[in-house]
């Protein structure tokens, strides 16, 4: 038997400082495994490119989630800078295990939301409900976070045997 997830360094950034910090572990949903396993076992399309995105829904992901229902049912937040969700850039893939310390993901705030959670997709578009959902996960706190705070997210997946 395989066991995968992901582990997030959730940070809140204000002014420089580091005034939030948490560690938080995921649900990988049905959509999620079906691909991994796809891709693995039946030829399915590889996703070149993968997209963290965040909501601002009081929402308890499920593993019955996909891509298409999240943005609604989790409420996508929208404000911060930039055109797409920001790209997940692993690094070197070893032991099982890959993370994305090299390149984290940063959402620079553009008004004032409480984020609840985050989420894993292959579609870069914000609000888009097409693409592969991957993962999820709702923080132990919600984060408020003001105009120009920055939302930094590490990502790290790891593959075991059990």
């Amino acid at each position: 038997m395989m066991r995968i997830g992901t582990e997030y360094l959730i940070e809140v950034i204000r002014d420089g400082a580091v005034i939030d910090s948490e560690v938080v572990h995921n649900l990988v949903p049905i959509e999620g495994l079906n691909h991994i396993l796809g891709v693995e076992f039946k030829a399915v399309t590889q996703v070149a490119t993968w997209y963290l995105a965040i909501f601002e829904g009081n929402y308890v992901p499920t593993s019955a989630d996909t891509a298409a229902a999240i943005v609604a049912g989790a409420t996508e937040c929208t404000a911060y800078s930039g055109a797409t969700r920001i790209a997940l850039v692993p690094g070197t893939i070893a032991g099982g295990a890959f993370d994305n310390v090299a390149s984290k993901a940063s959402f620079t705030m553009t008004a004032t939301k409480t984020v609840y959670g985050c989420f894993l997709t292959s579609a870069p578009a914000i609000s888009a409900t097409t693409g592969v959902l991957t993962s999820s996960v709702r923080f132990s706190t919600p984060k408020v976070l003001n105009a120009t705070d920055i939302l930094q997210v590490t990502a790290g997946m790891t593959a075991t045997s059990a």
